[in-house]
């Protein structure tokens, strides 16, 4: 469990993802533009695991809600 409030980079590192600047702002970029009746956990880029932390954290309104929400606007823009 933080004891810190996740920040980005400890989001993409939990999703397995590779957590540096640049490789951040590349997934932005490419999967920007989600559908806005499209929830960020039912993204098609996600693997089960994925969605299933996202939906599970944002249903629990975790630690991880306010990081996720944050990148829920940028692949919503």
């Amino acid at each position: 469990m933080y004891t810190h409030q996740p920040t980005m980079q400890d989001l993409f590192e939990q999703l397995g993802l590779d957590s540096s600047d640049e490789s951040i702002e590349k997934f932005i970029e490419k999967h920007r533009g989600l559908n806005d009746s499209r929830h960020i956990e039912e993204a098609p880029f996600w693997n089960a695991s994925q969605s299933e932390f996202l939906k599970r954290e944002l249903i629990e309104d975790a630690e991880w809600a306010e990081v996720i929400d944050q990148l829920n606007v940028q692949l919503h823009q």
